[in-house]
């Protein structure tokens, strides 16, 4: 059986749907075990390889949809730059995503360097292993429907930073390259102005697109959904194939063609629609990335790899932790935006390859951020999934790195006569107490993000730090004076934890809580809220309201 699906032995498209159905085959089982399509993938490359079963020949034609595939995935990161979103990031998490960048590649170039490996080798796989997977991440959170809370947002702000670092690092390596490229007689001096005058003129003639042709031409293709699709695409591989032209690499001009359409109005139509053909195309890389290792030679890799791996799943998160206590936030929040980072990307694997292409690195160095991005694929999985049971065994020790607040005291914020203490500053929350505070009642604002705290305390509102999910949160808070305590979180436990704490305390007031589903209402009912709000239903019912009247 193995003799008659020898490459060579099948035609190209038999060959091609039998890879394609083996990553299917593997993606079924990965599944089952709740594991990223990513390993998938590469298994699947692996089992297709030389070393196994030999049924991939089609080198050229894998290669070519695999960098289509990168292409499209470098499009759809420039899609997400729209300098508005960057600019709502806030410092927190600009802050937070360069020092984890820079903290984690210092560190982790002592740890290769200590393996042995040598400075360029090094620097690779340093990079390698400081940036992790957006894929992963957003789909473990958006299974948990944990996207929006505040480590959801702050793990999605570090996730940008670390995009726009890698691909710059990418364009770097990428055009010096391609600027080393040419007849020796010319100088250095000229090939660099040459570049410089080459990379301006690319720049002026995508900023003039994006200001005056794009939007009115998007405008009129987005009345065909397929047509502003196909535009988006072709867009993409034309400005990537006249970058190449221009002496840069592809990923720049993809790059730069989905920054050019990240102001439209289409931005997140394109994204959402890309989002499958990206996932299909990349299966082509990672097959040809796994089909491209050399097995014999990674025994040899597997002490390094260790050490990388734990490197990842533990001490990452931990450089995270550090920074955000440092930035005032509470342990909870820092381990649970931590232990998200805990892998590798898909663009490290990129990376590495990028250097196997340009001769920085060999197929072994390849072979060991593979085997890394691997086994922190598969173990971060889980971490992420079981990030709050974690967080209960390990919270003791983690008061190292929680910065001890300063509670507000202000003139504005006594300690009582609030007729109102309401939880979670989110844009429920911050609506109620706009709505109250201008029919005169006296709010007091209580969260456990800073920097919500700090927008709300310059807007002259009294506020107090605090976390619903902290069972402490009653001896710092004027409840005494509240005839009402909200808590207006998105989450269910924050919600559970608020109404049970308030009646251990004795609290005699009475407790509204949130529920964003008719789910847990009869829940929160039977756990002592007094009321339970829906901000969808009762929204729907008002809305219903003013249209029949």
């Amino acid at each position: 059986m193995l003799r008659i699906m020898q490459a060579g032995t099948l035609e190209p498209f038999t060959e091609l749907a039998v890879v394609i159905g083996l990553a299917a085959a593997l993606g079924v089982v990965g599944s089952l075990l709740r594991q990223p399509l990513l390993m998938a993938f590469i298994g699947a490359g692996i089992l297709a390889g030389p070393d196994v079963l030999g049924l991939l020949s089609m080198d050229h034609e894998v290669r070519l949809l695999a960098s289509v595939g990168i292409c499209v995935l470098l499009f759809v990161v420039g899609l997400r730059l729209d300098l508005n979103i960057i600019r709502s990031m806030g410092p927190a998490a600009a802050v937070l995503g360069l020092g984890q960048v820079v903290a984690t590649a210092l560190l982790g170039f002592g740890v290769c360097l200590a393996l042995g490996m040598t400075g360029v080798v090094a620097a690779y796989v340093s990079a390698a292993i400081t940036f992790s997977s957006t894929i992963i991440v957003v789909k473990l959170l958006s299974d948990k429907r944990e996207i929006d809370s505040l480590h959801g947002r702050m793990a999605l702000g570090l996730l940008i930073v670390q995009d726009i670092v890698v691909v710059v690092v990418m364009i770097v390596l990428s055009t010096a390259e391609h600027a080393g490229d040419g007849v020796e007689t010319v100088s250095l001096g000229s090939r660099l102005a040459g570049t410089v005058a080459r990379g301006a003129a690319l720049l002026i003639g995508v900023a003039i697109l994006a200001r005056f042709v794009l939007p009115p031409l998007t405008a009129r293709l987005a009345r065909t959904r397929e047509l502003l699709l196909l535009f988006a695409v072709s867009w993409a591989v034309m400005l990537a194939s006249a970058a190449h032209a221009l002496g840069f690499s592809r990923e720049v001009g993809a790059f730069l063609a989905g920054v050019s359409l990240a102001s439209t109005p289409y931005r997140e139509t394109l994204s959402g629609r890309l989002a499958s053909l990206r996932d299909f195309l990349l299966l082509f890389f990672f097959i040809e990335l796994g089909a491209s290792l050399e097995l014999r030679s990674l025994g040899a890799q597997v002490g390094a790899a260790v050490v990388l791996v734990l490197f990842t799943l533990l001490c990452k998160p931990m450089i995270v932790i550090a920074i955000m206590g440092r930035l005032g936030y509470r342990k909870r929040t820092s381990f649970l935006t931590g232990v998200s980072m805990g892998q590798i990307s898909e663009f490290s694997l990129i990376l590495a390859s990028l250097g196997c292409s340009l001769g920085h690195l060999d197929r072994g160095a390849l072979g060991l951020v593979t085997m890394v991005g691997l086994v922190t694929f598969g173990l971060s999985a889980y971490m992420i999934v079981g990030s709050h049971r974690l967080y209960e065994r390990v919270a003791p020790a983690l008061d190292l790195f929680e910065k001890p607040m300063k509670q507000n005291d202000a003139s504005h914020d006594g300690d009582g006569g609030y007729q109102v203490v309401l939880f979670g500053l989110g844009r429920f929350g911050s609506r109620i107490v706009e709505v109250m505070q201008a029919r005169g009642v006296r709010v007091l604002g209580a969260d456990f993000d800073p920097q919500v705290l700090q927008e709300w305390s310059a807007r002259g509102l009294p506020v107090r730090y605090a976390d619903a999910t902290d069972p402490e949160f009653g001896e710092s808070l004027p409840l005494h004076d509240a005839c009402w305590v909200v808590c207006a979180a998105p989450e269910l436990q924050a919600n559970l934890t608020v109404l049970r704490t308030l009646r251990e305390h004795g609290f005699t007031g009475r407790i509204a809580a949130t529920s964003h589903g008719p789910s847990h209402v009869d829940r929160l009912r039977k756990a002592g809220a007094d009321l339970v709000l829906q901000p969808f239903a009762d929204a729907a019912e008002q809305a219903a309201d003013l249209l029949l009247a």
